[in-house]
């Protein structure tokens, strides 16, 4: 099918829709691990040298539908680029899923149609974060939001699958979805709540990343592992994190105690 001018659309165009508005559920519902920030400062960025530079985003409050960064390994080359996070299968024609694809549970890697593909096939990546947001149900009721850093990684990466899938006018969208596990102790107290509690995303250590690009499927599966309690920090946050129309600075500003250990400034 051709364009609005008539010309043939490009197979190899790739799209991203940034939507410019959530959904009401999707603004105001907080999935599991359904909000990150990325801070991508020169002291961070050191790290990450060996992969060339990474796509830029610079973000308090990224949200499912954004365009996020990503590494992976594609046809013999490291790509660093943007895709978008939810994850439209192959077979899906471009059409985003009716339901969220932001996680993939490690338990259903190789049985849920959405994610085995791309699992299958490899298609691996490194979805770059600075720390990301969990809820948390007190006492009273109230869901207050949690921010968690790492103590040894100022800008790491979850482990995450990535899928490009062709619309029907011949262009296509590349997506990201990246993979849960069972909690550490820290956010098993933290993340007591919602549809999926004591939850957590794969986070990867430094010296798995290369695994998770470029190993066997075994290989990879066996760095999916919870990542240390004791190399974590969390605290909580303004509930303005709440809202995806909300994304500066001082989300990310501590409202109540420190847990865990000394953490990164940003």
């Amino acid at each position: 099918m051709g364009g609005s001018n008539g010309a043939p659309k490009d197979p190899n165009r790739t799209v991203i829709h940034p939507l410019t508005d959530l959904d009401p559920i999707t603004r105001y519902s907080c999935p599991m691990c359904g909000r990150y920030i990325i801070r991508q400062q020169a002291k961070s960025l050191a790290q990450w040298e060996k992969y060339g530079p990474p796509a830029f985003l610079d973000s308090y409050n990224v949200a499912p539908t954004n365009p996020v960064p990503i590494i992976r390994a594609h046809n013999g080359r490291i790509e660093n680029l943007t895709v978008r996070w939810g994850l439209i299968p192959s077979f899906a024609h471009g059409e985003p899923p009716k339901f969220s694809t932001i996680n993939a549970r490690i338990e259903t890697l190789t049985s849920a149609p959405t994610y085995r593909g791309a699992w299958e096939r490899g298609q691996r990546c490194l979805q770059l974060a600075s720390g990301f947001y969990e809820w948390h149900l007190d006492e009273t009721g109230r869901k207050a939001p949690y921010l968690i850093t790492l103590a040894d990684q100022s800008l790491f990466s979850f482990a995450a699958l990535w899928d490009r899938s062709i619309q029907d006018d011949g262009s296509a969208i590349e997506s990201c979805v990246h993979v849960t596990l069972p909690a550490n102790a820290l956010l098993a107290d933290i993340h007591n709540a919602g549809a999926h509690p004591g939850r957590m995303p794969a986070i990867l250590r430094e010296q798995d990343r290369d695994t998770w690009l470029r190993g066997s499927v075994a290989e990879a599966r066996s760095v999916l592992l919870p990542y240390p309690a004791d190399s974590m920090l969390a605290y909580e946050v303004s509930i303005k994190v709440n809202s995806v129309k909300n994304n500066s600075p001082d989300l990310i500003q501590p409202v109540g105690e420190v847990q865990g250990q000394r953490g990164f400034a940003f």
